[in-house]
């Protein structure tokens, strides 16, 4: 084993050894009192009301998956706009070729109804 990677194997085993260690001595130590309410599943206050493994719409993935592409889509522009000045013109029409893409996908979505919540 090279000797440069035996501090990170030192501190994976630390790492592990703080986290297992915590988690023993919480099961030890806290406080065990269940009853029926306590071991309902918790539905923001409410009652639960039908099986707890209701089979979500594709519908629901399909939006989650949008939201998570134009997230992203942010997270790229915000640099970007920073240091917008500093980049020049090949900078720009790379990033108004990212957004030409991200908008073909949007109206690719949109033709397909995928933003239609029935």
């Amino acid at each position: 084993m090279p000797s440069e990677y035996l501090p990170v194997l030192v501190f994976m085993l630390l790492a592990s050894a703080i986290g297992i260690g915590i988690l023993i001595f919480a099961s030890l130590f806290r406080p065990k009192r269940p009853y029926p309410e306590k071991l309902m599943p918790y539905e923001s206050g409410i009652t639960p009301v039908g099986e707890p493994r209701y089979r979500f719409s594709v519908r629901f993935y399909i939006i989650a998956m949008l939201f998570v592409v134009f997230d992203v889509e942010a997270i790229f522009l915000y640099p970007w706009a920073i240091v917008f000045d500093k980049l020049g013109l090949f900078a720009f029409i790379e990033m108004v070729i990212f957004i030409v893409i991200l908008l073909i996908g949007y109206i690719y979505a949109w033709k397909k109804e995928a933003f239609r919540w029935d």
